[in-house]
């Protein structure tokens, strides 16, 4: 039961990385749940954040007192302030927002990123919607968790709590279905994947699932599946990572190509780091590269990579990139490269070890801003510049979305 004690009234003044909202009380930051610059809302306090001692506080929105008129009805109709907080699935942070101004917010997040982190002074982009759709039935992936009741759903949003939803609006409409047919199972999880040919797998992961013991034989090999991009057609494993919306890989591809057109080199060594299943290799020989590694630490993707590239000359690396580029000889030097790099971002050792390649010009095809931003902050401190950033809205009604910068000496 909620207590007034436990409730602010609160001005949102901007919008954090994250998705969350930022208003202030008493001089303390508060990061807000659900709500929209230039709204007053009351807000409910988690507990847990709450203390003298905290730097700041979190709050999820229980009532707008004062809409802003970028306010919509929430496209997940489960997640609307109209629901307890702990009722409200998790996956769409946005869904309450006009996508236009979804896309406006997002740019900001990626200005003050850049500002903070960047050294400032970048022409920051637009947001661009990659098709124009209201943004729902997108996602070709969901992951959905089975608790120790049988229970099967998203989680509550921040939190691991399994919570039944009747709908599942930013998923492809086959997963959809399917995941409203669900039944029960051991606690874990359930990963619902939608490639190119349009028939949805389902993969169950146990919570205890473990290696076979020495001698009990080996797990089944992962069905690989298909996913196209212009003419070239990619195998990967079901549950290996691809893009999640159906136009991503293409839209990053398409933006690679033209970033790094007239900076490949035939006669120079072409580097796709983080390389997956070789998405960014092929760009590489689609631009004229004719020697091309790529590097990454999945076997499996790499694997997958060697077979979808057969026709190029590539070499495919397993190897984390931080230690592939440490291992090269001082003498090695590097055409292009793109940087595809996880969440966390590439980080200051392989900023280095790439600097001292001497690259002609690098791609980096980000999915976070922040990690971008600090990355690109030590990228300048080493003397390289920043003309071209694009960003794409490729998750709609969520807080994500991709960028894709061009770096030269």
């Amino acid at each position: 039961m909620t207590s007034s004690s436990d409730l602010l009234d609160l001005d949102i003044t901007g919008i954090a990385h994250g998705g969350t909202f930022v208003a202030r009380h008493e001089g303390r930051v508060v990061f807000v749940s659900d709500a929209i610059p230039g709204e007053r809302v009351r807000a409910r306090l988690d507990a847990d954040s709450t203390g003298a001692s905290k730097s700041f506080w979190r709050a999820e929105t229980v009532d707008v007192l004062e809409p802003s008129p970028h306010r919509r009805s929430h496209i997940w109709a489960e997640a609307d302030v109209a629901h307890a907080p702990e009722s409200r699935p998790g996956g769409a942070d946005l869904g309450h927002i006009d996508l236009a101004h979804q896309r406006v917010l997002k740019r900001q997040v990626l200005a003050e990123a850049l500002d903070r982190f960047a050294g400032g002074g970048l022409e920051v982009p637009a947001i661009e919607a990659v098709d124009s759709s209201d943004g729902t039935g997108w996602r070709t992936r969901v992951t959905l968790h089975v608790d120790d009741d049988g229970a099967v759903g998203p989680y509550a949003a921040r939190s691991h709590r399994v919570i039944r939803v009747g709908a599942h609006p930013l998923a492809r409409p086959a997963i959809a279905a399917a995941a409203l047919d669900l039944a029960g199972g051991r606690p874990g999880s359930i990963d619902l994947v939608e490639p190119a040919d349009g028939e949805v797998r389902i993969l169950r992961r146990d919570r205890h699932d473990e290696r076979p013991a020495r001698g009990h034989g080996r797990r089944p090999a992962p069905e690989i599946v298909y996913e196209t991009v212009g003419d070239r057609r990619f195998q990967l494993d079901a549950g290996g990572f691809w893009q999640v919306h159906p136009r991503a890989a293409s839209v990053l591809d398409a933006a690679v190509y033209g970033v790094l057109d007239g900076h490949v080199d035939a006669s120079e060594t072409h580097y796709d780091l983080y390389g997956g299943v070789g998405l960014f290799s092929a760009t590489l020989g689609d631009l004229g590269g004719t020697d091309v590694v790529t590097v990454e630490s999945s076997r499996r993707a790499t694997a997958h990579a060697a077979e979808n590239l057969a026709a190029l000359d590539v070499t495919a690396v397993t190897a984390r990139v931080d230690r592939y580029l440490a291992g090269l000889p001082a003498t090695a030097t590097a055409g292009a490269v793109v940087l595809d790099p996880p969440r966390a971002g590439a980080g200051r050792a392989v900023v280095e070890a790439l600097h001292r390649l001497s690259p002609d010009a690098i791609a980096y095809v980000a999915c976070d801003p922040v990690a971008l931003a600090r990355d690109l902050g030590t990228f300048r401190e080493l003397g390289w510049q920043v003309p071209t950033l694009r960003g794409f809205d490729l998750f709609p009604h969520s807080h994500h979305f991709e960028v894709v910068a061009l770096l030269t000496r």
